[in-house]
């Protein structure tokens, strides 16, 4: 859903970030009437950058931060993407001082080869038109500083989603005012080639509200046409498939590697309630089983996936939400554990991570629900390991951590507010509260050792 200060969208383990201010964060956790904190000491700010960081021995994890550079004021932080450095045992991140310029860089996914990485421009003037961007970046695997590429059309408004098929050749893109889905080829040396097809959804206008909203909720998504919230292949990457939150969809098409091209599924959508707002999936890690999170209706609906036909039947759905819940609530990611035993949501107007049990069928039950401790908890991704979450704060501007017991799927808040730096040493402790925040979040995965480096993770928050 997008609001009138939020030209936002989605997610990678990069995070999105607009001007952090802590002392907001502490206004919630102890009260509004609660002194703010005492400003950090210069001295104490961190002076890492990432030649020197670099130098230091064993392998280290690495993030990406991206973050909404138009819709906040113009002395808030975010300016591009920012680069991590995360503490494996704490989980605490620290800047290492190196900014890319990118315009509202919304959503980031590596290559397969974790040698490039792209962001969306979730943006509609591009070069004058009425049309979003993609930006292509080089990735040093020794030091993790980025170098641009180049930068092509995404075909169409505010784009909020991008993903790389898994043989590294193609990037898809989710424009969602432009209610389109957009294929584009990858030249051999990462960088951005034309687009090879442009698919505009059509169909009914959706109802503004869910049947099967939770009670008292009055939040409303817009329905007037196709916005395309997600796009991503499945496991085998012989299938697309797109969440549009407009037309209450999840579409399937069958993809052509030798000419990039889309074209429908046997059976071309899945039809969600009406009104729900699709926003983003899941599968298992076996492909076998899809998680669909409604944004509007905050329910995940559980199918069985067909990996020869794209076809999907569904077998569950679930709220995101206690039956005692009563109030407006939007959800917005969707992440399962990389042990596959436990799934996680966001709800935004909730403050809270709705946390699943996954049983053996694939079906899945809330067992509890957590305070992300900051406002409009958005986007969320796991660090590689899998042993801390990570919740990027839209209104309340930070990065909040908690710790996953393996085990039985518990989140324990670890009290780390992760703020933004503006530039390369200087920090921004203005406290803000009507900036645009963490919006999404990703990690690479398929991390190697480079001179003493491991790449691990590109985070974003959107």
């Amino acid at each position: 859903m997008k609001h009138k200060y939020n030209m936002l969208s989605r997610r990678v383990f990069g995070f999105s970030i607009m001007g952090l201010g802590l002392a907001s964060h502490f206004g919630k956790a102890f009260g509004d009437n609660a002194p703010p904190p005492a400003p950090i000491p210069k001295a104490a700010l961190p002076k890492a950058n990432p030649e020197k960081a670099a130098k230091k021995s064993g392998p280290r994890i690495l993030c990406y931060v991206g973050g909404y550079t138009r819709s906040g004021p113009a002395e808030s932080n975010a300016t591009g993407i920012t680069l991590f450095e995360m503490n494996p045992e704490s989980g605490i991140l620290t800047q290492l001082g190196h900014v890319i310029p990118a315009d509202n860089p919304s959503f980031l996914a590596f290559s397969p080869d974790q040698n490039s990485l792209y962001t969306v421009n979730e943006i509609s003037d591009f070069e004058g038109g009425h049309t979003g961007s993609v930006t292509a970046f080089q990735v040093n695997r020794r030091t993790g500083v980025l170098t641009k590429l180049n930068v092509m059309s995404s075909g169409g408004a505010d784009p909020a989603h991008l993903s790389v098929h898994p043989s590294g050749k193609y990037l898809f893109i989710a424009n969602y005012t432009g209610g389109s889905a957009a294929v584009m080829r990858i030249q051999d040396d990462g960088s951005l080639g034309l687009l090879t097809d442009l698919v505009h959804n059509t169909g009914p206008k959706m109802p503004e509200r869910a049947a099967d909203n939770p009670p008292g909720n009055y939040a409303v998504s817009d329905h007037s046409g196709s916005h395309v919230h997600m796009i991503q292949a499945d496991v085998n990457g012989k299938f697309v498939l797109a969440c549009d939150a407009g037309l209450d969809r999840v579409y399937v098409w069958l993809f052509d590697m030798e000419s990039g091209t889309l074209k429908p599924a046997e059976k071309p959508w899945l039809s969600m309630e009406p009104g729900s707002a699709p926003r983003h999936f899941c599968f298992s890690h076996d492909g076998k089983v899809i998680y669909i999170l409604g944004e509007q209706d905050s329910r995940v609906v559980v199918a069985d996936y067909d990996a020869k036909t794209g076809a999907m039947q569904v077998k569950q759905t679930a709220s995101t939400v206690t039956a005692q819940f009563r109030g407006s609530t939007l959800a917005a990611e969707i992440i399962l554990h990389p042990t596959g035993k436990f799934l996680y949501v966001t709800n935004r107007l909730g403050n809270a991570i709705a946390c699943f049990k996954v049983h053996e069928d694939g079906s899945i039950t809330l067992f509890d629900e957590v305070w992300v401790h900051a406002d409009y908890g958005r986007a969320l991704s796991f660090d590689p390991s899998g042993k801390f979450v990570f919740v990027a704060n839209q209104r309340s501007d930070c990065i909040t951590s908690l710790r996953v017991n393996t085990e039985t799927g518990a989140l324990d808040f670890t009290w780390h507010f992760v703020p933004i730096v503006r530039g390369q040493t200087e920090w921004n402790q203005q406290v803000r509260r009507d900036c645009v925040g963490p919006a999404g979040i990703t990690w690479d995965e398929n991390s190697r050792e480079t001179a003493g480096v491991d790449i691990i993770g590109g985070w974003w928050l959107l």
